[in-house]
């Protein structure tokens, strides 16, 4: 008996974990530059006094979808969206450089260039300080250019541009990519954007619905299941009981 408890509680918690998972990436379809959760689960041994002859499910991050999200033309000359492969290096808020290919862009209070979530733009020689009242292009390489409003423009400094494999990346619960050994990624030359443009998010709406639609109805299934070993439960108590 207590091997369908188990069965059915350990895939009721797993479907829960998945809907959480497809949840996120609904919510996140409008996010630019955000790529898709993927979430796969392993069975675990469970551990006690006995032997370990029951198993759990439990989650296992599988990482992210790389795949590249829609490119729309904005005009507006701080928006950047990473061309093929790539990311924008930025400063997280635990002081950290992390990954993004989120490119609306902003100059803050301080003059800094940094993303839409405030963080810090990293340049391959550190921030990024734009000249009060000149307008900023970005270059196909990277190369952030300040024009003031008299005399020639100035070259700021460029984008750090990063290139590393999916599997050497992480996604943290802000929801910026960081380098599993715990290192800044290199500067790759090669990784080019496209200026007065941003990538959406890669997230396809109408299959991450049907997934949530498969994964509510196989909740279901595990609910009637733990319900059925509770009647079973309950119909061999009534016929083990002692005779009146």
């Amino acid at each position: 008996m207590d091997r369908l408890i188990y069965t059915a509680a350990a895939g009721a918690r797993a479907l829960v974990q998945r809907q959480d998972g497809i949840a996120n990436n609904l919510a996140n379809a409008n996010t630019t530059g955000y790529r898709a959760d993927q979430v796969a689960f392993r069975a675990v041994p469970v551990r006690g006094d006995g032997a370990p002859t029951r198993v759990v499910s439990l989650e296992a991050s599988a990482g992210f979808d790389e795949r590249s999200g829609p490119i729309e033309q904005t005009g507006r000359n701080l928006d950047v969206a990473v061309l093929g492969k790539g990311y924008l290096a930025v400063q997280a808020g635990d002081g950290g450089e992390a990954y993004t290919r989120g490119g609306a862009l902003q100059v803050n209070d301080q003059g800094v260039l940094v993303t839409s979530a405030g963080q810090p733009v990293a340049g391959e020689g550190g921030p990024l300080n734009i000249p009060v009242g000149s307008t900023v292009t970005i270059g196909h390489d990277g190369t952030v250019s300040a024009q003031p409003a008299r005399g020639p423009a100035q070259t700021v400094g460029r984008l750090k541009l990063v290139n590393p494999e999916p599997g050497e990346l992480r996604k943290g619960d802000d929801g910026l990519l960081r380098m599993r050994s715990g290192e800044d990624a290199p500067a790759d030359e090669t990784v080019r954007v496209a200026a007065g443009a941003l990538e959406g998010s890669n997230v396809n709406v109408v299959e991450a619905m049907v997934g949530m639609i498969a994964a509510s109805r196989q909740f279901e299934t595990q609910m009637k299941l733990l319900q059925t070993a509770e009647q079973n439960d309950q119909r061999a108590a009534q016929l083990l009981a002692p005779a009146r």
